[in-house]
């Protein structure tokens, strides 16, 4: 369910989002978005490259931070401003999980805006891909 402005507060976290990418899953998004470097599928070609074997799409996981902040703004909501930047490796087979939390909320010419810190977590807790995003809601 689509969140309105009115109900945010600065601090809150928004819900999770939780991935685990299968081989077969990074060899599709291989395929969708063109990026076919062999450390995304050829777990030979990634221990050679000196990689304990093959890795999770950076772009992939931008994606999921897309799905996670879409999700929570429904489609009443607007994303204005994302972005994120790839800081660690994430693996098939485990989980990611996407999280979370308001940072600002203000408005502006008339708009309603949140912005967000978001990432994507290792199930140790290690944050491997931040970002941030700002949006309108209504």
């Amino acid at each position: 369910m689509a969140v309105t402005w009115a109900e945010v507060q600065e601090g809150m976290s928004i819900p999770e989002l939780k991935k685990n990418c299968s081989t077969q899953q990074l060899v599709v998004w291989a395929a969708a978005s063109g990026d076919f470097y062999q450390i995304h599928y050829d777990d030979g070609f990634a221990k050679n490259t000196g990689l304990s074997g093959i890795i999770v799409h950076g772009a992939l996981k931008n994606a999921f931070l897309g799905q996670l902040v879409h999700d929570w703004i429904g489609n009443t909501g607007r994303i204005k401003k994302y972005g994120c930047s790839y800081r660690g490796m994430d693996f098939p087979n485990q989980d990611i999980t996407c999280k979370g939390v308001v940072t600002r909320k203000f408005e502006e010419n008339g708009e309603k805006l949140v912005e967000l810190e978001i990432w994507t977590e290792m199930a140790d807790g290690k944050k491997t891909t931040p970002g941030t995003a700002t949006v309108v809601l209504p």
